[in-house]
């Protein structure tokens, strides 16, 4: 099964590496009424999610069993919201007063378990390196020689974060990277730290807590299903916005820029009521255009970004298709053809 990817003629990436076309004369394209900031629509976006996951967290201690499954699927769902303020806030999208970011980013990742700097850090990192094989951080593919010396634990995991299993990838990049020191630079690791202290003495407070009120399966029903509701988004979105067989990863000698930004960035729409509730976070090429967007003026900008640049921008539709082309295709980086299936992979770990 393949899906449906808009445009799907001759490879966008020659479009572009063939015109003097720069970063900043796209942005310059956007109006910059879409850069403003809007606290009403701001602070509005906050007090919709809160609403979203009280109704939702009601909905789980009304439900009965067999309508748990849905209840912690709307809760997920809802928590996602969550996050996109808390990405606002670390991309100082949110508000104009850096601590109102900071104070907002750290306390509405708390429930998520995610410490705040170090979030913003490591994702910083992804949209100054958008598709770089060499540094960025989100979901590049293995290369094959990579996946081949791999032992056969760490190919099986892969092989599982790259098949069925993705929507618990977000779980193992939450793990591995955001709490390990090493991973940012001596500058930023005090902060990093705070942030970490911050989730360690809500999770000493919250859980004891909840198990207190509702013992080991409240911390199931109440905690860990909503949260693996939230990383099966979290996990979705991030893979479908830079996933498909037709966005190419380049090292970093042959990366571009604008190419990356506006064409390695895929339009993905979801039922309305998900964008809804994840505010818009998948209206992602503006996003990656100009991290300055604030999450209420993508859509708008999205629209100016077609206007202009249409022919070198990609989008599609939420399918069960879709996942189905990038689980079953997209494994093992390849420099020409993107990406080779773990089939077509001659030699096996040593």
């Amino acid at each position: 099964m393949t899906a449906t990817i808009e445009p799907s003629s001759a490879r966008i990436s020659d479009a572009i590496l063939d015109r003097p076309l720069t970063l900043k004369q796209v942005i310059q394209t956007i109006p910059k009424v879409y850069f403003q900031k809007d606290p009403r629509k701001a602070w509005f976006s906050v007090l919709l999610s809160m609403v979203a996951v009280a109704i939702s967290y009601g909905a789980i201690a009304l439900s009965p069993w067999f309508l748990l499954p849905v209840a912690w699927f709307l809760t997920g769902t809802a928590l996602t919201g969550f996050f996109v303020i808390g990405h606002d806030c670390g991309h100082r999208s949110f508000a104009n007063r850096r601590w109102v970011n900071n104070w907002l980013g750290t306390v509405i990742m708390l429930p998520l378990m995610y410490p705040f700097h170090s979030w913003r850090l490591l994702h910083d990192i992804h949209h100054r390196h958008t598709n770089n094989m060499d540094i960025d951080n989100a979901w590049a593919p293995w290369p094959e020689d990579e996946y081949i010396n791999a032992n056969r634990v760490l190919q099986w995991i892969y092989q599982g974060m790259r098949g069925w299993l993705w929507w618990l990838a977000s779980v193992a990049h939450w793990a591995v990277l955001h709490f390990d020191l090493r991973n940012f630079e001596p500058r930023d690791r005090k902060k990093v730290s705070r942030s970490i202290l911050a989730v360690a003495l809500f999770a000493a407070v919250f859980f004891p807590t909840l198990y207190w009120l509702a013992g080991p399966w409240g911390i199931v029903k109440y905690w860990l299903m909503p949260w693996l509701g939230y990383h099966f988004w979290m996990s979705t979105f991030t893979l479908v916005h830079h996933t498909i067989p037709e966005i190419q990863f380049r090292p970093g000698e042959t990366w571009n820029e604008v190419e990356s930004q506006l064409s390695g960035t895929l339009h993905c729409d979801y039922p309305r009521w998900v964008e809804v509730l994840c505010h818009d976070i998948n209206v992602h090429v503006p996003h990656h255009v100009s991290v300055g967007i604030p999450s209420y003026n993508l859509r708008p900008a999205y629209a100016s970004l077609k206007q202009h640049w249409g022919p070198l921008m990609r989008e599609t539709h939420f399918s069960w298709d879709l996942m189905c082309t990038i689980t079953q295709q997209c494994h093992i980086y390849h420099p020409e053809q993107a990406y080779q299936r773990f089939r077509d992979i001659t030699h096996q770990s040593r």
